[in-house]
């Protein structure tokens, strides 16, 4: 059991009971949608975050980045990390049917892909263990028009395609795809991604 200093805030309950097994942390639920309309709840998450830090972790579907975008917009950036966990197929053993995208949410997730998901956000993990950012020359939207994948007749299919290989949610947005390119790779190593993918057949 991993302890980490920021507070997670999580879609549901079933999330949260899948977090509960992997990690020692404050885990708070947003109850869905329900949190567009409640300010106590805003308040309170902004007032966690100014204390200890936020890690968003949503599902990988459109319903997901549709809070994850309201919680950016809502809260103090510069306090908020976001943790993306993969796109993987498949249905929740106490659900009937898949949701609507066939993806597996938060409480699908292996333990270990979502300690790895928690750990490329940047948690803090307070037993001397865990993995913490290394300091690096951030990307910046510069970096990904000159990859190609902005400001292109093709760069929505080339990111599409480079989400799609590195494991990433393809609901990213550009901006989105920055950040999350920015907690896993320095520019040499994407660099080096984009170069394999242009070789393969």
């Amino acid at each position: 059991m991993r302890k980490i200093k920021e507070v997670i805030v999580v879609e549901g309950r079933y999330d949260k009971n899948a977090l509960a097994q992997v990690v020692d942390a404050t885990v708070i639920t947003l109850g869905g949608f329900s949190v567009f309309n409640d300010k106590e709840k805003l308040a309170f998450l902004r007032r966690l975050a100014e204390k200890q830090g936020l890690i968003v972790l949503t599902d990988s579907d459109g319903a997901g980045f549709v809070i994850r975008n309201y919680l950016k917009g809502a809260l103090p950036k510069e306090l908020v990390k976001q943790a993306y966990i993969p796109d993987v197929h498949g249905k929740e053993r106490r659900k009937r049917h898949a949701g609507k995208e066939g993806k597996l949410g938060v409480e699908g997730m292996k333990p270990e892909v979502l300690l790895e998901a928690l750990a490329r956000a940047g948690a803090t993990f307070l037993d001397g263990e865990g993995k913490s950012a290394p300091t690096k020359e951030p990307l910046t939207k510069a970096d990904l028009f000159a990859l190609g994948l902005t400001g292109g007749p093709d760069s929505a299919a080339r990111r599409q395609a480079l989400l799609k290989r590195l494991d990433l949610p393809e609901h990213l947005t550009a901006n989105g795809m920055l950040e999350a390119l920015n907690l896993l790779y320095d520019r040499e190593t994407l660099e080096q991604v984009m170069n394999d993918e242009e070789k393969q057949p």
